[in-house]
């Protein structure tokens, strides 16, 4: 796979924690199951948990036991490490991403967030709030391309504010250009203009390198998908999207068996609701997919089951759910973790090259769904309600029996 898809393999040795005493320690693990031997040693990571704020620290224990699970059926081995960040940093610390964390985060072979961010810290200065620390991470990991696929599972379709007709089979892939854009460009501030009334401005900038980049990653995972890539643009007024779709165009020479096309942001909002199977795997900006992949998320009923990966060229990714940190639902065990743990099996998937533990994960949460289990987010009628931790012991009974073909 091309390193511009995939992250570089850390294959540096760690010790295996036990699991902490919780629903995972409840669930039988037979030998006759795990498929490493004396012969074949286990492969070791070592993945940086932040835990966050609000329902982060829910999520992310879910889910750690679900990778510990997955991973020691597959002859993997973990060392959890974990690190304060956003507001739990900002009370521990004084800033919402401490350089320990940074540090941490880059020497792990896989970073896996929970969320950030919550009424407390709103009021704080901009480089005091919670949001600040993520972009601060995802610049120190050297991250650029945002995955967040959108995909309306058949247990759930019926969640789907959409008319069923158009939701069911939606499978949708945004990749998003992370770190560059308005959000990153300068000049930027505030100031006067010429007739002395106060300004805010931002500016649009890409440079050739990081529109490239970020169109051969899409290129690359149109091509393992059906084939299809749609740019997502305003080319029609902004210069900054003109030289972002002369880009795209030059970066598909490379890719003749990918099928190219190009929509305005506009359009491209509205189709996403009238008519979203149209698309498999769309490229764009920084601020468009930051819109986009939010409003494909809600075709799918609930932003509590998606998950997204932000890979770099090289070194850890960070992997997270796409939903904030609830922080009305937090500590009342009411939280889904249910994107969390897919987050969990893109870490393992697109972060470690793991493909059998992150396909035992995937199975496991449909298996999970199959069974009728739901949290009040995705609740319907003649299915039976549970919290958080409830799901979390499902899942973790799910992967227990899931034994996938060898790959």
């Amino acid at each position: 796979m091309a390193t511009s898809t995939c992250l570089q393999l850390n294959t540096k040795s760690f010790r295996f924690p036990l699991l902490q005493p919780n629903s995972a320690s409840r669930v039988s693990v037979k030998p006759s199951r795990i498929r490493c031997s004396a012969a074949s040693p286990p492969k070791r990571y070592t993945i940086t948990l932040l835990p966050g704020d609000g329902i982060g620290p829910e999520v992310i224990y879910v889910a750690k036991n679900v990778l510990n699970l997955a991973a020691s059926l597959e002859g993997i081995e973990f060392t959890f490490q974990e690190m304060p960040m956003g507001g739990a940093a900002l009370d521990l610390t004084g800033v919402p991403l401490p350089e320990e964390t940074l540090s941490v985060a880059k020497q792990s072979d896989a970073v896996l967030l929970g969320a950030i961010g919550g009424y407390k810290w709103d009021k704080n200065e901009k480089h005091l709030k919670p949001e600040t620390g993520l972009l601060q991470l995802r610049e120190g990991l050297k991250v650029f391309a945002n995955l967040r696929p959108a995909t309306v599972l058949p247990q759930l379709v019926d969640a789907s504010t959409l008319k069923k007709e158009v939701a069911e089979g939606v499978d949708v892939m945004v990749v998003r250009e992370l770190t560059g854009g308005i959000y990153f460009g300068k000049p930027r501030g505030f100031g006067t203009n010429e007739n002395g009334e106060e300004i805010g401005f931002n500016t649009e900038v890409y440079a050739g390198y990081e529109i490239d980049r970020i169109a051969r990653v899409a290129f690359e995972t149109a091509r393992k998908r059906q084939g299809k890539l749609c740019s997502v643009d305003k080319a029609n007024v902004l210069e900054a999207s003109m030289f972002w779709r002369k880009r795209v165009i030059m970066i598909a020479s490379e890719f003749p068996d990918v099928e190219l096309t190009h929509m305005y942001v506009d359009n491209a909002a509205m189709q996403l609701v009238r008519n979203p199977k149209q698309f498999d795997t769309i490229v764009t900006n920084n601020i468009f997919g930051d819109i986009l992949s939010d409003e494909a998320s809600m075709i799918t009923g609930s932003i509590g089951m998606l998950p997204s990966a932000s890979l770099g060229e090289s070194g850890p990714g960070l992997f997270e759910p796409i939903h904030g940190s609830a922080p009305d639902i937090a500590g009342e065990d009411k939280a889904n973790p249910l994107a969390t743990v897919l987050s969990a099996a893109m870490l393992l998937k697109y972060g470690l090259g793991e493909e059998a533990a992150a396909k035992r994960i995937e199975a496991a949460v449909l298996d999970t769904l199959n069974r009728g289990f739901r949290t009040g987010d995705i609740y319907s009628s003649g299915t039976k309600l549970v919290g958080c931790k409830e799901m979390g012991e499902e899942v973790l009974k799910s992967v227990d029996i899931q034994v996938p073909a060898p790959v």
